[in-house]
């Protein structure tokens, strides 16, 4: 089942012609970490005045409310004898008797777990180092803009972490996704900034966080770019339903013929998910399969068919596909030539 579900995830930049990678990306993802994006969508107001520091929600309060008695209540308590001005000794007679409720000292947190838990979220907020190589230049000038919102420090601090995580995705997918989580703890009410977390977080196979991701930066900037692979994130979490259900969201149906391949590469997966394989077959025979162009994402719509064709149990007419997705596979995106043998081999 994995394997099906990894033959139909979207190319990355929605359609931008990665048909082998098995991984999905908006082209306003791709730019927000390798500068290769030309949407410009993105940020929806700038951050707040305390964005860019580490939060401090670990530390506990020196002076708790039940910490110790207020100085108004010391005045005339009937503990002090009339006269004097020492305080009245304990039962014991080893020092003064200490007033009012006092915290139970099992509630009181270890200063060395707070430590701990402290710089584990100052790690988080660091982020990995940053190479050298990486200047923050190599974004994209859309994307640039976009971080123009933030102090000059800050600014340049994300930039680099999120050129470094387009350098990474490919070569280290899980490396880059800790420079674009640097990059968040900075920035996090930047659309382009959780865009490229959420491609990042797909790219290392943390589903349910690139899904989050993906939903708040559409919720901030509105985009639907991010749609075939939040789909493919509802797959890959085990939920196809939640898949066909965007696939067939009313948006789809603007897109660019890269980008509305890839949805359908994703709903043909879904249905496969389910045991649909002629519903699946129905949503594939309905894409421009026939397509005369050669670009990556008629390969990807073909070799899919030719695969859910062979899934299905027509190796005869999948074998006539996996040859015509050959046929335009210039750059060798898909392995259709061994799978074509294959199953001459099973003929023969």
């Amino acid at each position: 089942m994995a394997e099906e579900r990894r033959s139909g995830r979207p190319a990355k930049g929605a359609g931008a012609g990665r048909g082998g990678s098995g991984r999905g990306g908006s082209s306003a993802g791709r730019g927000a970490g390798s500068g290769r994006s030309g949407s410009g969508r993105g940020a929806q107001g700038a951050p707040g005045a305390r964005e860019g520091k580490p939060a401090e929600s670990g530390r506990p309060s020196r002076r708790g409310a039940d910490a110790a008695p207020s100085k108004g209540s010391a005045k005339g308590s009937s503990n002090r004898p009339a006269g004097k001005g020492a305080p009245r000794r304990s039962a014991e007679g080893k020092g003064p008797e200490r007033k009012g409720p006092q915290r139970p000292r099992q509630d009181r947190p270890a200063r060395g777990g707070d430590a701990i838990a402290r710089t584990s979220e100052q790690r988080a907020y660091d982020g990995p180092e940053l190479p050298e190589w990486v200047t923050g230049k190599e974004l994209d000038r859309s994307v640039a803009v976009q971080l123009k919102g933030l102090p000059e420090k800050l600014a340049a601090r994300v930039a680099r972490h999120l050129a470094a995580a387009g350098a990474l995705i490919d070569s280290d997918p899980e490396l880059a996704y800790q420079h674009a989580k640097a990059a968040k703890s900075r920035a996090q009410r930047l659309a382009v900034v959780r865009e490229a977390l959420g491609e990042a977080a797909y790219a290392a196979g943390h589903y349910a966080e690139a899904l989050a991701e993906l939903r708040a930066a559409k919720r901030m900037n509105g985009a639907t770019a991010y749609l075939p692979i939040m789909a493919d994130c509802h797959r890959a979490l085990g939920q196809p339903e939640q898949a066909i259900k965007l696939a067939q969201s009313p948006s789809v149906a603007n897109f660019a013929p890269e980008a509305k391949a890839e949805m359908t590469i994703v709903e043909a997966g879904a249905r496969r998910d389910m045991g649909q394989f002629d519903a699946a077959l129905r949503v594939l025979e309905h894409a421009p399969l026939m397509s005369k162009s050669r670009a990556a994402w008629v390969v990807r719509l073909r070799y899919t068919y030719a695969d859910t064709l062979e899934a299905a149990g027509r190796p005869t007419d999948a074998l006539t596909w996996f040859h015509r997705t050959f046929a335009i596979d210039g750059e060798e995106l898909t392995d259709a030539a061994d799978r074509a043998a294959a199953l001459e081999a099973t003929r023969d």
